[in-house]
C-alpha cells in the first residue's frame, strides 16, 4: 500500500476544539482536559503536496494519508475502506423532477456502513500507540466495525450495545470475537457504562467524539467528494445524523483542501443538512431554538438514535456555517422511503438512508432545496442488516 515505512503524515498537533490548547499528540488522548471537549488534529500545509500525486493511488481511504494522522505503515489497520460509489438516482430524479441528484453509497465499505472509516483510523492509531484493548458503546454499526478492525489488529474488544437492537448487529461482534454487553435504554446508557468499564479495565474509549481519530477517518468523505466532483462541490449535502462525526469530518475536510490549494479559497461551500428521526432529534431541536428533550426514544433509524451527542457544539458551527438545516422525520416516513427507494432503484438502503431523501423531499415541499441543485444524499450503511427492523 505504502512505499516507504513512514506514511509522511503530516500530522503536527491536537487542539481543544473549543479553546486550541494543544495535547500531545504522541500521548493517548481521550477528550481535552482543559474544557472537556473533542480534540481535533491539525496538519501542516506542504509546499509541494498536488492533488495530482492522487492518481495511481490505492482507492480506499488512506489515498489521502498524508493528511491522516498516522506515522508508519505496519501500524494501518485496513480492510479496503473508503472510495465508496456516487450512485445516480435516475427514476427517482424522473419521478421527483431532479436535474443532479447523487447518492454515496457508504453501505460498500468493510462491515456494511461509513463507521468502518472512522474505525480504521482510530484502530490503526491504537495499534500506534499501544493500545490493547478497547470498548465502545454502538447503535450497532460502530460495534461491529470496531469488533472487526480490533480482530485484523489483535486488540481485545468490549462492545456496548442496546438490548433491542437488531439481532444481526450483535452476532456480526460475537463473530469477530469480541465481547458483547447489552443494556436497557439507548446509546446514551450505553455510553455510560463503557465509560465505567474503561475506567475499571483500562480498555480506551472509542465513543463518539471522545477520541481524536476515528473523525479523521470520516473526514476522508469529504475528501472522496470533492475528488468525485472533479474538485467542484455539490450546492447541498444531506446528512443523517446522530452523533455527528461524518457531517462535522466532511466539513473539515473542504476545509483542510482549502489550505492545500485543492480547492480554491473562495469556493462555494455545501449547504450542510441534518436529518434526524422525530422520535430523537436533539440536533433538530437545539438547531430550531427548542429545548432538546430528556427522554427521546429508540427510532427504527438505530443510528439517528443518539440522545446527547458531545459534539453537540461542533455540529451547530458547521451547521451554522454552512447556512444549513436540520429537519426531522417520522419512523413511518422512513419506511416508506426505504421501500420507495427499493421499488424504484433497486437498493436495500439502511434507515438513515431512506430518512435523508424523505427529508430532502420534505425541504424541496418547504422551498428550502431547489430541483436544479447539485444535491448529494450520504447513506451511511447498508438496508441488510436492518431487515429485522424492517
Amino acid at each position: 500500500m505504502f512505499m516507504t515505512t513512514t506514511i509522511q503524515s503530516n500530522f503536527k498537533s491536537l487542539i481543544c476544539s473549543k479553546c486550541g490548547e494543544e495535547s500531545n499528540l504522541h500521548s493517548i488522548n481521550t477528550f481535552s482536559t482543559c474544557c472537556q471537549k473533542p480534540l481535533s488534529a491539525e496538519y501542516s500545509i506542504p509546499e509541494k503536496f498536488d492533488k495530482k500525486q492522487l492518481i495511481g493511488r490505492e482507492n480506499t481511504m488512506w489515498r489521502y494519508r498524508e493528511m491522516l494522522p498516522l506515522f508508519h505503515k505496519e501500524n494501518c489497520i485496513s480492510l479496503g475502506e473508503g472510495m465508496t460509489p456516487l450512485v445516480n438516482w435516475k427514476n427517482l430524479s424522473s419521478k421527483y423532477g431532479f436535474e443532479n441528484l447523487m447518492m454515496k453509497d457508504e453501505g460498500l465499505n468493510p462491515t456494511g456502513s461509513f463507521k468502518a472509516r472512522g474505525l480504521s483510523m482510530a484502530i490503526s492509531k491504537a495499534k500506534e500507540l499501544g493500545i490493547e484493548s478497547c470498548v465502545i458503546p454502538t447503535a450497532g454499526n460502530a460495534g461491529g466495525a470496531m469488533s472487526a478492525y480490533c480482530a485484523r489488529a489483535g486488540i481485545k474488544s468490549t462492545v456496548v450495545m442496546p438490548r433491542n437492537t437488531p439481532k444481526l448487529f450483535k452476532e456480526e461482534c460475537e463473530l469477530y470475537g469480541a465481547e458483547l454487553i447489552m443494556v436497557d435504554g439507548l446509546i446514551d446508557d450505553c455510553g455510560h457504562l463503557a465509560g465505567e468499564i474503561a475506567l475499571k479495565k483500562g480498555a480506551f474509549n472509542m465513543a463518539t467524539l471522545k477520541e481524536p481519530y476515528r473523525l479523521e477517518g470520516k473526514k476522508t468523505m469529504g475528501y472522496e467528494i470533492a475528488e468525485q466532483y472533479n474538485w467542484n462541490l455539490p450546492d447541498t449535502i444531506i446528512y443523517p445524523t446522530g452523533g455527528g462525526t461524518g457531517l462535522i469530518g466532511i466539513w473539515k475536510a473542504f476545509h483542510e483542501m482549502i489550505d492545500l490549494g485543492w480547492l480554491p479559497k473562495d469556493v462555494k461551500l455545501p449547504r450542510m443538512i441534518v436529518v434526524q428521526s422525530d422520535l430523537c432529534s436533539p440536533v433538530c431541536d437545539l438547531f430550531n431554538g427548542l429545548v432538546p428533550m430528556k427522554n427521546y426514544e429508540m427510532s427504527i433509524a438505530n443510528g439517528l438514535s443518539v440522545p446527547k451527542a458531545f459534539g453537540m457544539d461542533m455540529i451547530m458551527n458547521v451547521l451554522q456555517n454552512s447556512n444549513g438545516k436540520a429537519i426531522a422525520v417520522s419512523d413511518q416516513e422512513i419506511l416508506s422511503g426505504v421501500r420507495e427507494i427499493g421499488k424504484h432503484e433497486g437498493m436495500v438502503i439502511s434507515p438513515e438512508g431512506a430518512a435523508i431523501w424523505e427529508g430532502l423531499k420534505a425541504l424541496v415541499d418547504q422551498k428550502i432545496i431547489s430541483r436544479n441543485e447539485k444535491i448529494l444524499l450520504i447513506n451511511t450503511g447498508s438496508g441488510f442488516k436492518y431487515m429485522e427492523n424492517y
